[in-house]
């Protein structure tokens, strides 16, 4: 049976991005399921090993990491039930194709209560906005935080999550409508960085005090002001680089405020199966509560693949970007 599947040959562009019929995986070993997947979640993860940021163990690769589906088959030893929605974002990149085997200490399951393709649009990102603001730095009410890209998919999540602890909450955007949507989703002041000096900006929120940590996924442009934005002890959060790797930097230069720096990944916080279980619960505790309120920006047929990766790395896209099938 032909298994449709986007593969890379080479590093590039959107354009290396190739439709094929690959093998149909092969019934589930020990502890692997196979899972017919429903909709695919398109990351920024999914780019950086398509450009190379991050290096494929192998070409040719499949590419993504995150996916909702149904169990078709379970191996040995498996806990999960045949017919089970299920979907992960912490697995070795192979997401977009419309079968897969995979491990089942990466898989949970879904609620009954949401669709797969809400839980597609959300999972990665929330699971990212969980361990940003609880366990790299555990963020307190009534402090003042800054998150970069606020309008992006993962940035709507922090503000949400942030909002609901009590946090003072500023975002950069790039334009205003960005920035009624950061607005929208808890942030308390949206900086428009294309006018407006944002390191200044913070000061002047925060009264020359700056803020306890800075949510970084920006990368090159952003990180140097960032560590300018920071209270005395103040933590700098990178776990991310859309416009390009962060340059090196003296060492020195943290000293005059003792700051930290962190370069934390979503695989390494979420690599014990329990965590993952008990993360999940949480968020999809807080989604049906309505704390987290996902958003779709786009929905791409599986061979639209090339334009979902183009149409993100724009940064004109606000919200998640899904592969269907």
């Amino acid at each position: 049976m032909a298994n449709r599947a986007i593969i890379i040959n080479e590093i590039g562009g959107p354009e290396v991005l190739k439709l094929v019929n690959v093998a149909d995986p092969k019934s589930p070993g020990p502890g692997q399921l196979l899972i017919k997947h429903t909709a695919i979640g398109v990351n920024f993860m999914d780019i950086y090993y398509r450009k190379g940021v991050y290096k494929a163990s192998k070409l040719p690769m499949i590419p993504g990491m995150e996916a909702a589906g149904v169990v078709e088959a379970a191996g040995p030893g498996t806990t999960i039930a045949v017919g089970t929605r299920v979907i992960y974002a912490t697995a070795p990149s192979g997401a977009y194709c419309e079968r897969r085997l995979i491990s089942e200490k990466y898989v949970v399951g879904i609620p009954d209560s949401v669709p797969d393709d809400i839980a597609v649009s959300m999972f990665s990102k929330a699971l990212t906005a969980h361990y940003l603001l609880f366990r790299t730095y555990m963020v307190r009410k009534g402090e003042f935080i800054l998150i970069h890209a606020a309008a992006g998919g993962v940035g709507q999540m922090l503000c949400q999550y942030a909002k609901h602890i009590g946090a003072n909450v500023i975002g950069t955007v790039s334009t205003q409508e960005k920035a009624n949507i950061a607005r929208n989703n808890g942030c308390d002041y949206p900086i428009i960085y294309t006018q407006q000096d944002f390191a200044a900006e913070v000061m002047r929120i925060t009264g020359g005090k700056g803020v306890t940590v800075v949510y970084d996924s920006v990368g090159k442009d952003t990180f140097a002001k960032s560590l300018q934005c920071l209270a005395t002890f103040g933590l700098m959060v990178s776990y991310g680089q859309s416009s390009g790797n962060v340059p090196p930097i003296n060492i020195l230069s943290l000293a005059a405020k003792n700051l930290f720096i962190t370069r934390p990944t979503l695989m390494v916080y979420n690599a014990d199966k329990q965590a993952l279980v008990l993360s999940a619960i949480e968020i999809f505790t807080m989604l049906e509560n309505r704390v987290l309120k996902p958003s779709i920006y786009k929905k791409y047929p599986l061979a639209q693949a090339a334009q979902a990766h183009a149409d993100m790395e724009s940064r004109k896209t606000t919200g998640s970007l899904i592969l269907t099938l």
